[in-house]
């Protein structure tokens, strides 16, 4: 493992994949520390895990702990997509993660690996969990566009698990923090666009999220903005919640465009938000830190 160590707001304004110049503002921090990690070994190489420690931590704490996947379509990404996210939140006293995970234009694989790559990522969290200060029973996993949906997937879709890992270890998170997630594959022309996507109605079936909620299925929040061709997907999700008794909550943003919660002020608007939706799942205190920028009139609006 490599430790690197950096002040928050330098971390913050670092230029990362797909956020434009505005960046998100927030209150001066003790530095955190960022630790990398294989966490999985494949056919096509090794896969990386950026682990944000934050200030005060120590290995025998209990934390909340989220981990970020990229979007890509399943074709393309980095890591780099929810630092100023994972950064922030390690600031607010969770263990903060974000993982690589194998894609098309990499590795020449397909959205079913994704998937496996992403329950193998919050199993090792929870395996690791004694050595990063980590309560077993808070995890969340995030992710945006194909990353939401694979985080998806390890909430809602059973199977798709690394032959050689440690089944009696779940690969479950406890909540769902979803950006324009991708949550139906049964319609390939939607959902795909140029990205790799299964090649069979029924393969399509086996990882569309959408399809396995059901009541105890874990709390999730989804923001998506109204011109986003998947907006539809994500009102068809919070319908099936609702009709199985399922905590979902969905946040619109008018207007915006796939993608919008990379730019500000819709970083800080999105990530206060789902600061709350932690809060009220006990796995954060007091008041959020991250202010959009000053004369910021933009708000989203709870879908019902």
């Amino acid at each position: 493992m490599r430790p690197i160590v950096a002040p928050l707001l330098a971390v913050l304004f670092m230029a990362s994949v797909g956020l434009a110049a505005e960046q998100p503002q927030t209150t001066a921090a003790p530095a955190e520390t960022v630790k990398e990690f294989i966490y999985k070994k494949t056919p096509q190489g090794d896969l990386k895990i950026f682990v944000h420690l934050p200030p005060d931590w120590n290995a025998s704490d209990k934390r909340p702990a989220i981990v970020f996947f990229f979007g890509g379509g399943w074709t393309s990404g980095t890591p780099n997509q929810f630092l100023p996210q994972a950064a922030y939140l390690a600031s607010r006293s969770m263990v903060t993660a974000r993982a690589d995970y194998r894609v098309k234009s990499r590795q020449g694989t397909t959205p079913r690996e994704c998937v496996e790559d992403a329950k193998s990522a919050v199993r090792w969290l929870r395996q690791k969990a004694g050595e990063l200060g980590i309560d077993t029973s808070r995890i969340v996993a995030a992710g945006g566009s194909a990353g939401g949906h694979i985080a998806a997937c390890t909430a809602l879709v059973e199977g798709f698990d690394a032959k050689d890992e440690d089944k009696s270890v779940s690969s479950r998170p406890d909540a769902l923090i979803l950006f324009n997630p991708v949550v139906d594959l049964t319609n390939p022309g939607e959902a795909a666009g140029k990205a790799s996507v299964p090649p069979s109605r029924e393969a399509a079936r086996e990882i569309s999220p959408v399809l396995y909620l059901k009541k105890d299925s874990v709390p999730a929040i989804l923001f998506y903005g109204t011109s986003d061709r998947f907006f539809a997907q994500g009102r068809a999700f919070l319908a099936k919640a609702k009709e199985v008794g399922a905590r979902v909550e969905l946040y619109s943003a008018d207007g915006m465009p796939h993608g919008f919660f990379n730019k500000s002020p819709w970083t800080e608007i999105t990530v206060r938000q789902a600061e709350a939706f932690l809060a009220s799942l006990g796995y954060l205190k007091g008041e959020p830190t991250i202010k959009p920028p000053a004369g910021a009139t933009q708000t989203l609006k709870r879908e019902q």
